[in-house]
C-alpha cells in the first residue's frame, strides 16, 4: 500500500532561487517535449515515445550544459509527465465522453513541481532533507516515516516549500470480525448524519470565508498588470483560498479519524458528485462540503487501519424507511413520516439508517469472509415497536458539535 507523507521544508534564500530556476527549467523541458511531440506526429502521423524523447535528452544534455545542473531523475520525470499526460488523452479519446482535452502547455508560475523517483534524496544525520543538485534544507519531520520511501517530491505552494515522501508499507490485518456497522449520509445542513444518531455540523468554510475572498478579488483587480502590487494581492488572495482549504482538510482529517477508529465496518452511499455539482443552486455549497475528499480519507484511512469501508447504491436512500417502505419526499422536506410502520423522525438520521442497512446486507451476501457480530442491526430491530421507536432520536434535538472541529 502506498501512503504519501507530506512536511514543510525551509530552504535559505539560494536554495529558493535554485529550486525556483530547476522548476523554469523543467517547464521549459516539458513544453519543449509537447512542442517535439506534436510535430513528429504531424510530419510522421505516429507518436513519439518516451524512449525516444528520453535518447533525445540525453544527447541534449551533452550540447546544453546547465541541464548538468539538475539530477538526471528529475529530468526524466519531466518526459514521464508528458506520457502520462497522452495517454490520458488517448484513453479520453477512446471513451468519447465530452472533449478529449489536448496535453497543453504549462505556464511557469503553474508547473510548481519536482520528483526524484528513485534516488538524489535522502534525510542526513542532523534531520535535513538531501537533494542532489539542490543541498540540505531544513526539514520540520513532525512525524515519523513509516514504511520505505519510494519517491520524494518538492513542491511550492504559493510562497511555501514542501517535501512529499510516497511511502511503501503493509497495512494492518483485516479485521473480519465485525462488531459494529456505521452508516453515513452526507449533506449540506449537516455535513453529515451517522447512524449512530450524531449528526456532524457544517463548517462551511468557504461560505464564511467569502466576503474576505471578494474583498481580496476586488484588491487585486484594481492592480496594474505585472506590477508588483498586483503581485502582492495575488499572493494575498492565494494565501486566503489555501486557508479555507487547509481549514477544510484538517476537519476532515479530524472527522474521518474518529470514524476509522470507532467501528469495524463503515458504509457510505456512491455519489456521483461530479453529476451533482451542475446543479448551479448547489453547486457552490457541494464543492465547500467536499464530500469527494472526505469519503477519500475514510477510505484510506480504513484500508490503512485493516477496516472494512464500503460503496452502496445511493438510490432512493432518502425516500426508503427502515422497514422497506417507500416514503417520497421533497428536498424541502426534513422529516420522514413513514405510514406503514410509524416512525417519525429526521430525513438525514433515517438515510443514514438505510446506507446502513445497505452495507450489512451487501456483507452478508457479498463478502462471506467477514463474519458479522453486530447485535444493533436492522434485522434486530421491532420497527413496529413503541419502544424502540422511542429510542430514534426527534428532529426537536440539537444537532451534536464535533469536539476536533
Amino acid at each position: 500500500m502506498l501512503k504519501t507523507y507530506k512536511y514543510r521544508l525551509y530552504p535559505t534564500r539560494k536554495q529558493k532561487e535554485k529550486l525556483d530556476w530547476t522548476l523554469n527549467i523543467c517547464c521549459i523541458l516539458y513544453n519543449s517535449a509537447l512542442v517535439d511531440r506534436k510535430n513528429h506526429y504531424e510530419r510522421d502521423k505516429r507518436s513519439l515515445s518516451y524512449g525516444k524523447q528520453a535518447g533525445i535528452l540525453k544527447h541534449d544534455k551533452s550540447i546544453i550544459l546547465y541541464l548538468k545542473d539538475i539530477h538526471s531523475q528529475v529530468l526524466q520525470d519531466v518526459l514521464i509527465r508528458v506520457e502520462k499526460a497522452y495517454k490520458a488523452f488517448y484513453r479520453r479519446l477512446k471513451e468519447k465522453n465530452g472533449k478529449a482535452g489536448y496535453p497543453r502547455f504549462k505556464n511557469m508560475g503553474r508547473y510548481n513541481s519536482i520528483t526524484y523517483t528513485q534516488s538524489g534524496f535522502g534525510i542526513d544525520a542532523h534531520g535535513k532533507l538531501t537533494l542532489s543538485k539542490i543541498g540540505h534544507i531544513k526539514l520540520k519531520l513532525h512525524r515519523n516515516i513509516n514504511g520505505i520511501i519510494k519517491t520524494c517530491s518538492i513542491k511550492k505552494e504559493i510562497d511555501k516549500w514542501y517535501v512529499c515522501f510516497s511511502v511503501e508499507y503493509e497495512p494492518a490485518a483485516k479485521k473480519t470480525v465485525i462488531n459494529s456497522v456505521l452508516g453515513i449520509d452526507v449533506g449540506l445542513s449537516s455535513f453529515a448524519t451517522l447512524s449512530d444518531g450524531d449528526p456532524i455540523d457544517n463548517p462551511k468554510h468557504l461560505r464564511k470565508a467569502e466576503l474576505r475572498l471578494i474583498k481580496k478579488q476586488k484588491r487585486l483587480s484594481s492592480k496594474k498588470r505585472g506590477s508588483s502590487n498586483r503581485n502582492k494581492a495575488r499572493l494575498s488572495l492565494s494565501r486566503a483560498h489555501k486557508k479555507v482549504s487547509n481549514q477544510r482538510k484538517d476537519f476532515q482529517h479530524k472527522v474521518s479519524r474518529r470514524i476509522v477508529d470507532s467501528y469495524d465496518a463503515v458504509g457510505a452511499e456512491d455519489l456521483q458528485i461530479k453529476n451533482m455539482v451542475k446543479n448551479h443552486c448547489l453547486s457552490k455549497s457541494i464543492s465547500d462540503a467536499g464530500w469527494g475528499q472526505f469519503l477519500s480519507y475514510i477510505e484510506y484511512k480504513a484500508e490503512e487501519a485493516g477496516i472494512l469501508y464500503m460503496r452502496v447504491n445511493p438510490r432512493n436512500t432518502s425516500q426508503e424507511c427502515t422497514c422497506g417502505a417507500s416514503v417520497p419526499k421533497t428536498l424541502e422536506g426534513r422529516t420522514h413520516s413513514c405510514p406503514s410502520c410509524g416512525l417519525i423522525a429526521s430525513r438525514d438520521y433515517v438515510s443514514a439508517l438505510v446506507v446502513k442497512q445497505r452495507a450489512i446486507n451487501k456483507i452478508r451476501q457479498e463478502l462471506p469472509e467477514y463474519t458479522l457480530v453486530e447485535t444493533g442491526s436492522m434485522d434486530d430491530i421491532g420497527y413496529g415497536d413503541i419502544a424502540a421507536l422511542k429510542s430514534i432520536p426527534s428532529l426537536k434535538q440539537e444537532a451534536l458539535q464535533f469536539i476536533g472541529e
